[in-house]
């Protein structure tokens, strides 16, 4: 299905940016508030109050839908320092320990990121997270954790970015590490429908070892590590390249890369969420996870209705 951005979005975005330090080198809105989904039913949603049947929800609801927001900074430090400034309020307790450890908190745990959840903004709740340029350029390039890297293989609402040479390149290879990497878990014969065989069959007519193994060595460093690890138990210390030529002949190559994936995603999801506790505060945690909790019930309603 195709997405589609909800009209009058790129202003509203703006507003909302202006309530924040100017200093950022990427700032970008995902989600439902942002995009709404096109198909025969998308202009509607299905709800279930208590002890009754489920109703149809008009498409207005999107324009109610919490907006997450990701702003990269070169300096987190100047920027929470400003930020502390302008919206003391946004901040959980950690905000009396200052810029300095909101800085090593952002950056030591987790994925990176430094999330502040249910925030009233121009009328708007909204869920923003701050991620140190170096950081993200770092995942995007190598997936250490593919937490914002992943969220950018996805339709996103770019609202702002600088000249950084060094972002863009790290920008455009995550996707050509996503094409790619798609590619190595597709089977044999797949429907025409599917996005990332259009963008595959620009370059690849057959998937062979030789060209599963040059495909392989192209994908990022972290992914290729625990591809590894997958094949090899720990203490073997086998030769990364070694493996990746095992794993190009082996008929279940695309399973084989799909567990080195979830093998980096999983944890880096649970230290975040778990990070969320102390820089959103344990009142906004339980509101937030009931919020997505609830978002989760009304998607399977939609699903069985």
């Amino acid at each position: 299905m195709a997405l589609q951005a909800l009209q009058s979005s790129g202003v509203a975005f703006r507003k909302i940016l202006s309530h924040f330090p100017e200093e950022l080198s990427l700032a970008f809105a995902y989600g439902s508030g942002v995009y709404r989904q096109v198909g025969p039913s998308s202009d509607q949603k299905v709800s279930l109050a208590p002890g009754q049947a489920p109703r149809r929800e008009s498409a207005s609801s999107h324009e109610n839908a919490m907006l997450d927001f990701v702003f990269t900074v070169d300096d987190p430090v100047a920027w929470h320092s400003k930020n502390l400034k302008k919206n003391w309020n946004h901040y959980s307790f950690l905000k009396v320990l200052g810029p300095k450890i909101i800085t090593t908190v952002q950056n030591n745990y987790g994925a990176g990121v430094y999330y502040n959840p249910l925030i009233m903004c121009d009328g708007r709740l909204i869920k923003y997270g701050v991620i140190s340029t170096s950081i993200l350029i770092e995942d995007l390039l190598n997936w250490n954790n593919l937490y914002v890297a992943g969220r950018l293989q996805k339709p996103v609402k770019i609202i702002a970015m600088n000249e950084n040479v060094a972002l863009r390149s790290a920008l455009d290879k995550n996707l050509k590490s996503a094409v790619t990497t798609a590619f190595l878990m597709l089977p044999e014969s797949f429907s025409e429908e599917d996005l990332f065989i259009e963008i595959a069959g620009l370059s690849y007519s057959d998937k062979s070892p030789e060209g599963q193994f040059t495909q392989l060595m192209t994908l990022p460093k972290t992914l290729q590590q625990q591809i590894n690890h997958v094949i090899d138990p720990p203490g073997k210390n086998r030769d990364v390249e070694e493996t990746l030529l095992q794993v190009a002949h082996d008929p279940d190559c695309g399973e084989v890369v799909r567990r080195g994936l979830s093998a980096i995603v999983r944890p880096s999801s649970m230290k975040q969420s778990t990070k969320g506790i102390f820089t959103a505060g344990m009142k906004k945690t339980v509101v937030y996870s009931s919020l997505k909790l609830h978002k989760m019930w009304k998607g399977w309603l939609r699903k069985t209705s």
